[in-house]
């Protein structure tokens, strides 16, 4: 069978403009909270950069964070994910959730968190977690898997016992988000789509999409 064969219907429920409310962040509250103990990878979520030149990256992160100031994931300040950053603020995130047939898409402009709030952050990840930032300079090129393997190792050696503390080149960004669009699988491929886009004052106006 050829993979153009492979489809499947969706029999979401409606989405519609007076249950979805005027604010997108509590929105996409109310679809996490649903879809939290069904997937096991709720959280995750594609993130999309482009380079000053235009060339772009899509990569998978977590979540780790968000309210009405944006959305906030942690990663190496030195990934390329970063160094797009860096040339280009502007950035996509999107979370498929197949679970309940419904994806959420952010658009927005992203800044570094504080140290303080990446330091409390970094802490509360696992040992091991923090070690492994030491081990990886993330996007790096690295010899082999061994080459990996004996950094985690020394990492671990120079940190056993003691205070793990994060380093300057990983922390957290927060994406402050300009648009939102959420789309409910529906039959027939009449899905529902509604976007919703950030005014001077702060407030949203939202539309339905085509699907």
């Amino acid at each position: 069978m050829s993979i153009a064969d492979i489809r499947r219907d969706y029999p979401g429920a409606p989405l519609l403009e007076s249950e979805a409310g005027d604010n997108p962040i509590a929105l996409f509250a109310r679809w996490l909270d649903s879809v939290r103990w069904r997937e096991p990878d709720a959280t995750a979520m594609a993130v999309a950069t482009a380079s000053s030149d235009g060339r772009t990256g899509l990569r998978t992160l977590l979540l780790k964070g968000f309210d009405d100031e944006g959305f906030v994931f942690f990663t190496n300040y030195e990934s390329r994910k970063a160094r797009d950053l860096a040339e280009n603020n502007r950035a996509s995130l999107l979370f498929f959730w197949s679970s309940i047939e419904r994806q959420v898409r952010i658009d927005g402009v992203v800044a570094k968190v504080s140290d303080a709030e990446s330091d409390e952050y970094f802490q509360s990840r696992p040992p091991e977690s923090r070690i492994s930032v030491y081990a990886s300079r993330q996007s790096a090129p690295v010899a082999s898997r061994q080459e990996l393997d004996d950094r985690f190792e020394a990492a671990a050696t120079r940190f056993a016992g003691g205070e793990v503390p994060r380093p300057a080149w990983w922390g957290g960004y927060r994406l402050v988000p300009d648009e939102m669009e959420f789309w409910q699988g529906r039959l027939r491929r009449m899905h529902d789509r509604l976007r919703y886009i950030r005014l001077p004052n702060g407030s949203w106006r939202h539309e339905r999409l085509a699907p």
